[in-house]
């Protein structure tokens, strides 16, 4: 709905805010500051001292300061300097406008968040350590981003495809943006969670439990990201409480004007012969007819010489251009509808579901004492809710020769080895657990 929250403008006064500006000259400030603490309270405790300032409890010199944190000091430099005014996004002439703060990218870190703050109450009463918490979560984070966006990628590959291999590459990178798939997540986190278990000699079954109805709360703030971005959404229906209408930069809004759907028609893609004209809708309105023949239409975006400069091009919203039985029609934004069709809000559905499962686990697990179970549940659970969600959606085809899209098949293979891992948790356990308690 939003996709840019705000936006860090490019200049502020005599200075730009990013590279040799002010991010760079506040930056210096607190790094000022932090010596200057650590000078007074080096000096305070050398007179404490009695002045020998000997000792290796006491806090650390100015020059300690200096070697232990230049490096991070420099990075973060380095980053203002070179990495974020590169970033910034331009406006029709190519000259930047500022750095925008991504809804979808807002949300995900909220999203991470609150699932490590949950994780880390729900570990320590699990009687293992909360600070495995913390030492786990860049693992599963970089993980799950990883998994998410191979999964986008290799799913959308020919939307990638740049004039250029680093424009490619930049493509492929930009996941703050939008373009993560939630499986690709669970996928990619799972594994990272394996091989954190694996080096630390963790329990797996029992931190399993405590961690996964902490996913579902990311999955909760996740999809706000992505009604925020305005992707994930659900197929057409009619106007109610569950719909949801998208602004013409969203990609639905311009799905629904390149089918001609938005603008009141039903057009063949076959043969272009235009089936149906909706009365009172604007192709109605410009005398378009059943029968006639739809030969193209196209976004008319305003030349450079006449498009706005004080935002980003990104925001410019153009109009249409079409051609109907060899007469071109160009209407301009204000003569295009202000917002889409109604679509299943799909995003709301899957958050809705997300929290629910995420109440539901930590209602269970003062119920379930056996290690394991309440992953598995929690698997199939979202296995079973993903599956009846993509029925709601329609940005995703089918696979395989099949009416299922990838996230239905996926679904189908979680659930499969949830149920078999239940069953053997079950059942193959603790036999195992009989067998060695015998042999003991």
């Amino acid at each position: 709905m939003q996709r840019t929250l705000f936006l860090i403008p490019h200049e502020l006064g005599p200075l730009p805010v990013f590279g040799l500006g002010w991010a760079l000259v506040v930056l210096a400030v607190l790094f000022c500051i932090r010596l200057g603490w650590a000078a007074t309270q080096y000096a305070k405790y050398t007179r404490a001292a009695g002045g020998s300032g000997a000792s290796t409890e006491g806090p650390p010199s100015v020059q300690t300061v200096l070697m232990a944190e230049a490096p991070f000091w420099g990075a973060v430099a380095a980053i203002a300097v070179f990495i974020l005014p590169r970033v910034e996004i331009l406006n029709a002439v190519g000259e930047p406008v500022g750095l925008p703060i991504r809804g979808y990218g807002f949300f995900l870190v909220i999203a991470l968040i609150a699932s490590i703050s949950l994780a880390s109450v729900r570990v320590r009463r699990a009687g293992l350590n909360p600070d495995l918490v913390y030492s786990l979560a860049p693992w599963v984070f970089i993980g799950g981003i990883a998994g998410a966006r191979i999964f986008f990628v290799i799913q959308y590959r020919e939307t990638f495809i740049g004039k250029t291999t680093g424009e490619t590459i930049r493509n492929m990178l930009a996941f703050t943006e939008g373009g993560l798939v939630v499986y690709g997540a669970f996928i990619g986190g799972f594994l990272a969670f394996l091989a954190f278990n694996y080096r630390h000699r963790l329990p797996l079954l029992k931190f399993g439990d405590a961690i996964v109805p902490c996913l579902f709360l990311g999955l909760f703030f996740g999809r706000m990201g992505c009604l925020m971005n305005g992707c994930c959404y659900g197929g057409r229906c009619e106007p109610d409480w569950a719909s949801i209408r998208f602004p013409p930069l969203n990609k639905v809004y311009q799905e629904q004007l390149k089918s001609g759907e938005l603008l009141g028609m039903q057009i063949d893609p076959e043969t272009g012969r235009i089936g149906e004209v909706i009365e009172g809708s604007p192709a109605d309105d410009l005398g378009i007819k059943a029968g006639d023949r739809y030969e193209y239409g196209q976004f008319n975006y305003p030349t450079t010489a006449a498009a706005p400069t004080d935002i980003p091009e990104e925001e410019i919203v153009p109009g249409w251009i079409m051609n109907v039985e060899g007469t071109t029609y160009e209407l301009t934004p204000a003569e295009l509808p202000a917002q889409s069709l109604p679509v299943r809000a799909a995003q709301l559905v899957s958050s809705a579901t997300g929290i629910t499962l995420c109440l539901l686990l930590c209602l269970l697990s003062r119920f379930i004492t056996k290690p394991g179970v309440l992953m598995m549940i929690g698997f199939a659970s979202y296995a079973i809710a993903r599956f009846i969600l993509e029925i709601v959606r329609s940005d995703e085809l089918g696979q395989f020769n099949t009416a299922l899209t990838i996230s239905q098949w996926v679904s189908v293979y979680v659930l499969t080895l949830s149920i078999g891992g239940l069953v053997y948790l079950y059942k193959f356990a603790d036999q195992s657990n009989s067998v060695r308690a015998t042999a003991e």
